[in-house]
């Protein structure tokens, strides 16, 4: 398909305005998607999977639903309006910010396919554009709107990449048939000898003395994004209170005050 040929799925009518009325909808079709990738994986939510689902045949889903990639972006699209933010901004930038980062990795970890099928070039469908418009409008009033993209980029590259890391451990115990406990049990006596051996300081150091690797992943979580919080603190006028509840004074014309470092 050529440039020219492309037609978002969101441009698209869902029906002709001639002939019968449709027995199905994308809705529908994406709920049944989002089902079967949830228990099987993505590869296998098929059109025929999907047709035998909701009991119609295979060719008649395409005048729904045109291409596959047009079935990625609706069930991306679908899962993303779980994200709850309802009453975002709210005034207080870090619980939204919070708020928002939890909700994303707990729909990743509702949905372990979507780590499959993130794009970095976005499709717009109706969920993302609620979120972005949420999300962006959180910071809108401290930052300009390139340093907004920044700051939010940040945010998200830091949840989605530790939730993904957080799926592909758990396929990889899944495939080993052990726990996390039984896999550290295993590899115990290795780590002991490498530890024993006194060649590697800084590894005796994280299996002695660090606290963060004996953390629940919740509070890993957590404490990291603690931490990309406080960056994102850090690129905000200083006269932001770090609830986000006070907007910065106007200086010279520029209508912010950028904070000194």
């Amino acid at each position: 398909m050529t440039d020219a040929e492309y037609v978002n799925i969101w441009m698209r009518p869902e029906r002709s305005a001639y002939g019968p009325t449709p027995i199905h909808s994308r809705a529908k079709i994406t709920e049944a998607a989002v089902r079967i990738a949830d228990a099987e994986g993505l590869e296998a939510a098929t059109m025929r999977r999907i047709a035998a689902e909701i009991g119609a045949s295979t060719m008649s889903l395409y005048r729904y639903v045109p291409s596959r990639e047009d079935l990625v972006d609706l069930m991306a699209d679908q899962v993303m309006g779980e994200i709850d933010v309802t009453g975002i901004p709210s005034g207080d930038w870090r619980a939204d910010l919070t708020r928002y980062a939890d909700g994303l990795r707990a729909m990743w970890l509702r949905h372990p396919w979507i780590a499959t099928v993130q794009r970095s070039l976005p499709s717009f469908g109706p969920n993302q554009l609620r979120s972005v418009e949420r999300l962006m409008g959180v910071l809108d009033t401290f930052v300009p709107i390139d340093e907004n993209l920044g700051l939010v980029a940040l945010l998200n590259s830091y949840a989605e990449s530790t939730v993904r890391e957080e799926i592909s451990t758990a396929v990889e115990f899944r495939r080993s048939g052990l726990s996390e406990s039984e896999w550290m049990a295993r590899s115990g006596p290795y780590v002991d000898r490498v530890v024993k051996s006194g060649q590697y300081p800084i590894l005796t150091k994280i299996v002695t003395k660090a606290r963060q690797p004996h953390l629940s992943r919740d509070d890993q979580f957590r404490q990291g994004l603690r931490r990309v919080l406080d960056c994102i603190s850090a690129a905000l006028p200083s006269t932001t209170e770090a609830s986000g509840a006070d907007k910065p004074q106007e200086e010279g014309g520029t209508g912010r005050v950028r904070k000194d470092v």
